[in-house]
């Protein structure tokens, strides 16, 4: 048991005492006898050294994955066809993270190494930049090895570029700032400018969340003057600037004439005094609301003076209101005014029909013309009209004759029943002239015309029964 113990002791003692000595930076010095690249003559130039490395680039490949940076060999490539080399002398304890060379015609890499010689060592230096890393280079003058000297962030340059989405808006529209563009950006600070030149806010964006969206709320130029900070706080200086323009909304204006009109009377709409103060006016579209707040009409006209006329048929209060819209689709207030529809009261009207006489009830045809003054709108009315009769028959007994009306009308929509005085000349010889009582009953069959039925009695004059000289009406009667 004693002896196993004593084993496993010293296993462990030369286990340590191996990782120490493998832990050990290894000392370089001196160098050219075991070079990865063949050179022959002279110390050469980087020329030179770039053609070699072209030819030994599968060699190059190989090492780099021997040491774990197989990620990095075409970015090397790339680069150094471009880069030029630096030439640089390594102090006496410079060290490497690891170097290639070649032994008995074979890549090999040895790691955590450090120049041990003499002299400081003359090198060409080169740097290569990959996923924002910059990995520095190192291959000795004397020979062709490629060492690696370190790993640090790069100091890329940063690049702004800002673009805004839409150049030109109206108000409160979103407006998108694009950064996403820029170049080697930790951050961008964006400045906002108005049109005077004063700043509004400051923004500030990540290159992982490198766009912002916001809105004016009122019209004119805004400048957006971004700046990007790279991962060392480094800020861009390549020109970068951005502006919207926020278009400013017509103004409209409207005329309403004349604010009060009978029924059945036009009024106009007149918004020709509206403008734009940057664009044009595209259209304006009106609308006519009553006193409860229902559209009764509405119309859009697309040409200039933007002057509507329309007749409006039942009395009340009314609104009209138009909005412009400009060549950029912006709109106006709206703009309002009121206006007042009285009931009409006077009218003319006519009327026409057929007329039996009494005596032998021989046939007629009657015309009158006169006039309706509605008093009491939609309830009461009186008519005055007057006309001539011609019979139907021609005989020497019946003759034409004359009758007026004055009646007064009880309305009860659609229907109306009335009462009052006429006055007939004589339809024959053997008769007078003299006043009637005159009664009449209708419907109205549409807005402005009506059916009636009429009867009128003798009530004065020579040779005038009711019994004999009363007459039936049945007409039709237009107002207008």
């Amino acid at each position: 048991m004693k002896v196993k113990r004593v084993l496993v002791l010293f296993t462990l003692v030369m286990f340590l005492i191996s990782s120490l000595s493998f832990a050990e930076t290894k000392k370089l010095e001196e160098i050219g006898r075991y070079t990865f690249v063949r050179i022959k003559g002279e110390v050469p130039t980087q020329e030179v050294m770039k053609t070699l490395l072209e030819r030994y680039k599968a060699d190059i490949k190989y090492g780099f994955d021997l040491a774990g940076y197989g990620d990095v060999y075409f970015a090397f490539l790339e680069q150094i066809e471009t880069q030029s080399f630096e030439e640089a002398s390594l102090p006496i304890g410079q060290k490497f993270m690891w170097m290639l060379f070649r032994s008995h015609e074979k890549v090999k890499i040895v790691e955590d190494l450090e120049w041990a010689g003499k002299e400081p060592l003359p090198v060409f230096v080169f740097n290569v930049i990959k996923d924002h890393k910059q990995y520095t280079f190192v291959m000795p003058r004397p020979c062709g090895n490629i060492s690696l000297l370190g790993v640090e962030r790069a100091k890329e340059v940063p690049i702004c570029d800002i673009v805004v989405d839409p150049e030109k808006a109206n108000i409160n529209d979103p407006i998108t700032v694009d950064m996403s563009g820029s170049e080697n950006a930790e951050k961008m600070v964006i400045e906002v400018y108005n049109s005077e030149g004063i700043k509004l806010s400051t923004q500030t964006l990540t290159k992982d969340s490198p766009k912002w969206q916001t809105q004016f709320g009122e019209p004119g130029k805004y400048d957006f003057k971004p700046v990007v900070y790279n991962y060392y706080d480094e800020a861009s200086s390549n020109p970068c600037e951005a502006s919207v323009y926020i278009n400013f909304p017509p103004a409209c204006k409207l005329v309403v004439t004349p604010d009060v009109i009978k029924e059945g009377e036009m009024v106009t709409l007149d918004a020709s005094g509206s403008e734009d103060p940057d664009g044009t006016l595209e259209r304006a579209v009106f609308e006519i609301s009553d006193e409860v707040g229902n559209v009764i009409a509405e119309k859009t006209l697309t040409e200039k003076p933007y002057i509507w006329e329309y007749t409006v048929e039942e009395a009340g209060m009314y609104s009209a209101t138009v909005a412009v819209y400009d060549d950029f689709g912006a709109v106006s207030g709206p703009c309002d005014a009121q206006f007042e529809v009285k009931k009409q009261k006077f009218f003319f009207l006519a009327e026409a029909g057929g007329l039996v006489a009494k005596g032998t009830y021989t046939g007629y045809a009657f015309g009158r013309i006169g006039f309706m003054y509605k008093f009491v709108p939609d309830k009461f009315s009186f008519v005055l009209s007057g006309g001539g009769a011609y019979p139907l028959v021609s005989n020497d007994l019946w003759k034409p004759f004359f009758m007026a009306n004055a009646v007064v009308n009880a309305h009860m929509a659609p229907a109306f029943i009335g009462a009052g005085l006429g006055y007939s000349t004589k339809e024959q010889d053997s008769r007078g002239s003299g006043l009637d009582l005159v009664g009449n009953l209708g419907v109205d069959v549409f807005a402005n015309g009506s059916i009636f039925f009429e009867g009128r009695i003798p009530i004065t004059g020579e040779n005038r029964e009711v019994s004999e000289t009363h007459k039936l009406l049945l007409g039709f009667r237009l107002i207008f």
